[in-house]
């Protein structure tokens, strides 16, 4: 606690309100739980026994806990790596086993405020002529609001329905030079017309949820749980909605946090590829990841017993080996 702890040392600040080792614990309890959000742990002061056990009755009220969170987001995340140090000292976490998985995260936009490239240039050309149509038209009319208003007015106010159009189409562009410097920073030259960029939250992307039954402006949150105790030994965030490629970092990431490699890795279908098990064989894991993606429930034929041949290709040896 002591980069926190120190913030408040200095004389001219005064003292917190609010103890900063109580608001962290609220605070690491609450996600713990499943409560992120600040009003809804203020309510939870005010109404659950076990915060106000560890807020000793405190109340903090919601922006509080929002600010507290915000200043210290930088050591609130060092704690993470803090915590971890202190199960492996308690031998919660054993490395033996690891399991990989990814979750969706709703972003705080709405994926109907997204739009593809495809659809910019479209809607690019068709603003750009409206403008223009529009400034032709304000000229028409700027003698008219002299007559109408006076002298005293500039005449050079924009319409309403042009300063909306102007505003919009600024936004395109700039979310169509940002998908363009994507694309060429992997070496294409322009993006595909499908590539989305939404206008709020330009880091999100429109993933399918839990089944893919429907799709959101989400994120793609990343984490490696030690199969001893259930301790997270590895979390990450991305926009990709695939979790494809995540193997081997969040395995390296484990190794950083701990400083140790674990001897087994499992995640599901999402995550293979024959790269991915080679790079896991390569760092001395044993990989299990399955090739096929089965529905659950379904049954899956017994494979062939005996010493797996060597001719067969990654993905049958994975078969055989699961």
């Amino acid at each position: 606690m002591k980069e926190i702890l120190s913030r408040y040392e200095e004389e001219e600040r005064g003292y917190p309100p609010y103890h900063p080792v109580m608001m962290v614990k609220v605070l690491v309890y609450a996600y713990c739980v499943g409560v992120p959000s600040s009003r809804r742990i203020e309510k939870c002061l005010h109404e659950d026994i076990a915060f106000r056990v560890l807020a000793a009755n405190n109340t903090p009220d919601f922006r509080t806990i929002s600010d507290f969170r915000k200043e210290h987001l930088v050591a609130l995340g060092d704690l993470f790596l803090k915590v971890l140090e202190l199960c492996c000292q308690a031998r919660l976490v054993k490395l033996g086993h690891v399991s990989l998985d990814g979750t969706k995260v709703k972003a705080n936009a709405s994926k109907h405020k997204a739009m593809s490239y495809g659809k910019m240039k479209e809607k690019r050309a068709r603003l750009e002529a409206e403008v223009e149509e529009l400034l032709k038209r304000a000229q028409e009319v700027d003698e008219e609001e002299d007559r109408r208003y006076g002298k005293d007015r500039r005449g050079d106010e924009l319409p309403v329905e042009l300063a909306f159009r102007e505003s919009r189409l600024k936004k395109i562009r700039e979310a169509q030079e940002a998908l363009e410097a994507e694309a060429q920073a992997q070496g294409k030259e322009v993006p595909e017309d499908k590539v989305q960029r939404n206008f709020t939250d330009p880091d999100s992307r429109i993933m399918p949820g839990p089944g893919g039954k429907e799709f959101s402006q989400s994120y793609n949150c990343q984490a490696a749980v030690d199969s001893a105790h259930q301790v997270i030994v590895a979390a990450d965030v991305t926009n990709q909605p695939s979790d494809q490629g995540w193997a081997l970092p969040l395995v390296q990431q484990t190794e950083n946090n701990t400083g140790t490699l674990p001897r087994e890795a499992s995640a599901d279908a999402g995550y293979y590829s024959a790269q991915a098990v080679a790079e896991l064989y390569a760092l001395g894991v044993d990989p299990f990841i399955p090739p096929d993606k089965t529905r659950h429930g379904t049954v899956i034929p017994s494979a062939p017993r005996g010493r797996i041949p060597r001719h067969l290709s990654p993905a049958d040896r994975m078969r055989r080996k699961l």
